[in-house]
C-alpha cells in the first residue's frame, strides 16, 4: 500500500537527533540518512492520519482499505466520487440497514440513480382486540433504479447489491429504466 516514494523528505533527520560525536562521522551520518529515506514514507503517514480516515480526503489506493474496514464493499469499476461516497456513508448506512430507506440509500449510492422499493408489507398491527388480520400473501420487494443519464451510471452488479441490502428470506425483482 505505502512505500517509499522517490524524493520524499523527511522532516526529522536522524542524524540531527545523533550525539555530536557520531555527527561528525561520515559513515553514520549516510546509515542514518539510509533510515531517513525508509521511515519518511511512515511519518508522512502519521503526520497525516486524520487525512487517511477521512473518506474524503483518503489517498484512492488506501480508500479501499478504509472502505473494508467500515464493513462496506466497493466494485473497483466505480469513479473514485463514487467510491468516496460509498465509503462515508458506511457508518450511517450501517443504522438503517436492511430498513426501506437505508436499502434505497445505499443502492442509489452505489449505482447513481433514482431508487424506488415497493415493499409488499409483512407486519401488520391493530389497536383493537380480535380484528381480523388481511389474508397471508407472500412477503416481496420490488426495486426500481431510474438512470437519467448513462454517463453518470456507474456499472453495477445489482444482483450482488440486492442481495447485500434486502433480508435474506424476502424475495425480490429489480427494474433498470432509462429514460
Amino acid at each position: 500500500m505505502r512505500a517509499v516514494v522517490e524524493g520524499l523528505g523527511s522532516p526529522y533527520s536522524l542524524a540531527d537527533l545523533l550525539p555530536a560525536v557520531y555527527q561528525e562521522d561520515p559513515f553514520t551520518v549516510g546509515l542514518s540518512a539510509g533510515w531517513d529515506e525508509v521511515l519518511a514514507p511512515l511519518i508522512s503517514t502519521l503526520d497525516c492520519l486524520s487525512a487517511y480516515l477521512d473518506p474524503q480526503l483518503a489517498p484512492e489506493d488506501f480508500l479501499g482499505w478504509l472502505a473494508d474496514r467500515l464493513g462496506t464493499q466497493l466494485d473497483e469499476k466505480w469513479p473514485l466520487d463514487r467510491k468516496r461516497a460509498v465509503t462515508a456513508h458506511a457508518l450511517t448506512g450501517h443504522r438503517v440497514r436492511g430498513t426501506v430507506a437505508g436499502t434505497c440509500e445505499r443502492i442509489a449510492l452505489a449505482t447513481g440513480g433514482r431508487v424506488e422499493l415497493f415493499d409488499s408489507g409483512g407486519v401488520v398491527t391493530s389497536r383493537t382486540p380480535g380484528a381480523v388480520f388481511p389474508a397471508d400473501g407472500p412477503s416481496a420487494v420490488l426495486v426500481r433504479v431510474t438512470i437519467d443519464d448513462d454517463r453518470n451510471a456507474a456499472p453495477v452488479d445489482l444482483e450482488a447489491l440486492m442481495q447485500e441490502c434486502v433480508p435474506a428470506h424476502v424475495p425480490y425483482r429489480t427494474e433498470v429504466v432509462r429514460p
